[in-house]
């Protein structure tokens, strides 16, 4: 049925009648007669070549076909009176597509996402997670949360942290590393950054091995860890990510040398005007950030 033909007042008629199972209690309900009701009702099953109610002596009972459109209305009608509820009170909802390196997003961002919302109840939260990888315009997002220098082309970039990368991988395989040097004979597992290994054991002060015991090469961090976790080899990661993994115990940190190749950062595109919802995520981010630095 073609949208600007909807027979509106005879939807209504019959959702609020199904609701009571009453033309009577509907027509008080709509301030109009209870004949009124009857014939809107009428005319909508003339129109859709079906009857929606069967009327009894002492009500209506209704049939599967009332049963198959009740349900639909009945929400409509709802959310549609909800809308209304809050642009009449100033509270329209807002999206916020955010875009977030998956690392990010598990490791900071989704533990304390729900204060957020506590505070912006009216602004509706669309992540979307990546392997630092992100076209904004391409995919809409309104802004990005990713991992490197701060320069992107076209992009305005807020530094949140850095996010300092050390060996990360489980108690069994912690127990055979007694120096960083013993790591040129683990199996080592990277991301699609090639350098990030040689720049760890230069910091470590190893010198250069004649090859690397590579292990699998992954495009995503959590992927990485997930490898870890199962034993598979030793992960460069940022610690800070992962603290939960390391409360458990799930992971050990074996040693304390760290290299910093980058922060995270928060960008949105210059043509981009920020929005409320835009500026009110911002806000909570550095501020979080800077009761955390405290």
């Amino acid at each position: 049925m073609v949208r600007q033909f909807l027979p509106l007042n005879g939807l209504r008629a019959f959702e609020a009648s199904a609701r009571h199972l009453s033309f009577t209690r509907a027509a008080i309900e709509l301030c109009v007669t209870q004949a009124a009701v009857s014939q809107q009702v009428k005319s909508l099953e003339k129109r859709l070549g079906a009857a929606l109610f069967q009327r009894l002596p002492r009500g209506l009972k209704i049939t599967a076909e009332g049963e198959a459109l009740l349900p639909t209305l009945t929400n409509s009608f709802d959310q549609m009176a909800i809308t209304l509820d809050r642009i009449e009170a100033g509270q329209v909802r807002e999206l916020l597509f955010l875009g977030v390196v998956g690392t990010f997003a598990v490791g900071w961002l989704l533990p304390r996402l729900s204060d957020f919302q506590r505070q912006h109840p009216f602004i509706d939260v669309r992540v979307s997670t990546n392997n630092n990888r992100v076209d904004m315009a391409a995919e809409g997002l309104d802004l990005a949360i990713r991992f490197g220098s701060g320069s992107w082309h076209g992009t305005e970039a807020l530094r949140l942290f850095d996010a300092p990368l050390s060996p990360l991988c489980t108690p069994k395989l912690a127990e055979r590393l007694r120096s960083p040097a013993d790591l040129v004979e683990a199996t080592l597992l990277r991301s699609y950054r090639a350098d990030e290994w040689s720049a760890w054991f230069a910091a470590a002060n190893v010198p250069p091995a004649a090859q690397i015991n590579a292990g699998i090469v992954f495009d995503s961090s959590l992927a990485m860890m997930e490898a870890a976790l199962q034993g598979l080899g030793i992960a460069l990661a940022p610690p800070s990510m992962f603290s939960r993994h390391l409360s458990s115990g799930a992971i050990r940190q074996p040693f304390h040398t760290t290299i910093s190749l980058g922060s995270y950062w928060l960008t949105r595109l210059q043509s981009r005007p920020p929005t409320a919802a835009m500026l009110a995520f911002s806000d909570w981010i550095t501020s979080r950030m800077s009761s955390a630095s405290q």
